[in-house]
């Protein structure tokens, strides 16, 4: 999976972080989300945390090398001075001669030693297998990691065009309510020369209140949009690119059974969960091990210094000598209270549980396929319906504008057949966003999502300026 993770990282160059001034585009942002998203931020933390159990679990297999010392100071003596009597050699007078002086540290003698000890592990399969599950866990986590970055590129592809949705929806309901004032307006005009009831005022007056009121809450709604790209990114945003109109509606390229295959082979979330599969594999021989002897090689090597203690003016022992030793030790675990069993039946259960968790993926993942891929196809027609459903609300409305002129069609007709049409327009913005989405989310169900989709698909995008 390691191409996949090089294809899902981006060079950043802060000549291309647009300034507030000018409109940001989809891939800028994505560069920004991808420095400042703290989702993201936390994964690799974690994933790098998690990372060190593969170390830890080396460990084992690897030499350990230790050193040592000690450094002692010996001190002894009476309590008081002690002296003998001994006769004048010239005089016979008897004499007191100090033959042992009282305790005194400053009288003390020094020991000191060091030494240098190693073992390696010989055979340990217990250790082994637990190191290749660590291997197995860290390739999982580094596919998890990949999976979190292409999260990250749908994130920022829902919340960028939720703002375009919401503003392309103010945008339709600033000309809903205009339309329905230049109603109002007509409408009072005719009634004070007498050719409408003043219903009809009071009619296009609700509907310009609506309309009003509508478009309040979709000026509330956008800055949510804002707010919500700017929650990701870590700045905020005044303008972005929009989506041009020409912009391709296509069905997907390929038939279901090809893009199942390719899921298949590219999902991320089956190579997590066969690499989660193959570390209970391995944690259970290493617990199946755990009842194997186990064989160390053990060296040492050590050097001590003894002081010689003297006594009655006699010197007693002391000295340099050293010390080597080399051995083998063999381990046979025998009885351990029931623990070396539980941790195996532990490991099954473990490997019982991945083997599902690996079925339930794949079971998902054929209906998440599915889905999204109709779910596209379905948005190209859904999207040709809506363009038709505009032009059909357009020629109703023109022909319900020009009765309501002869006196053949109300204001109640004029304005539900303009409510129609701008509810046509609203749904076919709306389908065109769900398609461009939906198209993205089909390629990260697949697992071939990469920021060469945004890339192509920012070519598509245009200042609103």
């Amino acid at each position: 999976m390691k191409h996949l993770i090089r294809n899902l990282g981006l060079t950043f160059f802060s000549s291309l972080l647009c300034s507030m001034a000018y409109a940001q585009d989809l891939y800028t942002i994505l560069e920004l989300a991808l420095e400042n998203d703290p989702t993201l931020k936390q994964a690799e933390a974690q994933y790098r945390a998690n990372r060190e159990n593969l170390s830890q679990s080396r460990s084992a297999l690897l030499p350990n090398f230790g050193a040592g010392g000690s450094t002692s100071r010996v001190t002894s003596g009476p309590t008081d001075d002690v002296f003998r009597t001994f006769p004048d050699p010239l005089t016979g007078a008897p004499t007191s001669v100090l033959v042992q002086p009282r305790h005194s540290y400053g009288n003390g003698l020094n020991n000191h030693g060091w030494g240098v000890n190693l073992s390696q592990s010989v055979l340990n399969l217990a250790s082994w297998y637990t190191f290749q599950s660590a291997k197995a866990n860290d390739r999982a986590a580094a596919v998890n990691l990949a999976a979190q970055e292409q999260d990250l590129i749908m994130r920022v592809a829902m919340a960028y065009f939720d703002v375009l949705r919401a503003q392309e929806l103010l945008a339709t309901n600033l000309q809903e309510e205009e339309a329905a004032l230049r109603s109002l307006e007509q409408t009072r005009q005719r009634e004070e020369v007498g050719l409408v009831a003043i219903t009809d005022v009071f009619d296009s007056q609700a509907a310009y209140d609506l309309a009003r009121n509508t478009t309040i809450l979709q000026r509330d709604l956008l800055r949510a949009r804002f707010e919500a790209l700017e929650a990701i990114t870590g700045q905020p945003h005044g303008d972005i690119d929009e989506l041009r109109a020409d912009f391709p509606i296509l069905e997907v390229d390929g038939s279901l059974v090809e893009w199942e295959d390719q899921a298949e082979d590219n999902s991320l979330a089956i190579a997590a969960a066969r690499y989660n599969l193959d570390a209970s594999r391995k944690n259970l021989r290493a617990r199946k091990a755990d009842r194997l002897p186990t064989v160390d090689l053990l060296g040492q090597y050590g050097h001590n210094v003894t002081a010689p203690i003297i006594s009655q003016g006699i010197q007693i022992g002391g000295g340099a000598f050293d010390r080597t030793s080399l051995a083998l030790s063999i381990n046979i675990p025998i009885y351990t209270g029931g623990a070396v069993s539980s941790r195996r039946r532990q490991a099954e259960q473990n490997l019982v549980a991945a083997q599902e968790s690996l079925e339930l993926t794949r079971r998902q993942l054929t209906q998440n396929i599915r889905n999204a891929y109709r779910r596209v196809n379905t948005d190209v027609l859904v999207i040709a319906q809506r363009q038709q459903s505009i032009d059909s609300a357009q020629l109703a409305l023109d022909a319900t504008e020009l009765g309501a002129e002869v006196g053949t069609r109300n204001i109640v007709e004029v304005l539900r057949a303009r409510e129609n049409l701008f509810r046509a327009l609203r749904q076919y913005a709306d389908a065109r966003f769900n398609y461009v989405l939906d198209t993205l989310l089909l390629k990260q169900v697949a697992g071939i999502l990469t920021p060469d989709d945004i890339i192509d698909l920012n070519e598509w995008l245009q200042s609103g300026g």
